[in-house]
């Protein structure tokens, strides 16, 4: 299973990058994957979010909500497929933005994460408790 890297353990503020407090881990999942292998990725690795595609070609994400809107509509978990409910409109930050500009992006386009990208392409993932850890530790 993959391991998580611990986030930022001292306070660095608002003001902090990005990249200070990403999960760099990114895990990530095919479009052709049904939302019941989602939800076990998603268990098992005490993530909210998988990106879908690759690190090189990232087409989607699916949250924890996406898995629950799933659920609610009555829809069958085997047979939906990630890419029918996943999320394509993508936020990105770069990777040298504050904590605060990301928390803005996130709040003008109402999500929980959005992509963080460096020199190289996807460097993360960063979601709104990664925001609050930079806010209140």
């Amino acid at each position: 299973m993959t391991t998580i890297e611990p986030k930022a353990t001292q306070f660095h503020g608002a003001n902090a990058s990005a990249q200070t407090y990403l999960t760099s881990e990114v895990i990530t999942i095919t479009a052709d994957a049904s939302v019941r292998v989602a939800a076990t990725v998603i268990a098992e690795a005490s993530v909210g979010v998988l990106v879908v595609g690759s690190r090189d070609a990232v087409t989607g994400l699916i949250s924890e909500r996406d898995i629950v809107r799933v659920v609610a509509e009555g829809r069958d978990l085997d047979t939906t497929l990630v890419g029918d409910v996943a999320s394509t409109h993508l936020i990105w930050v770069d990777a040298g933005n504050t904590i605060s500009d990301a928390a803005e992006e996130m709040m003008e386009d109402y999500v929980r994460h959005v992509l963080v990208r460096g020199d190289s392409g996807l460097v993360g993932v960063l979601s709104i408790r990664d925001v609050l850890d930079a806010h209140i530790t």
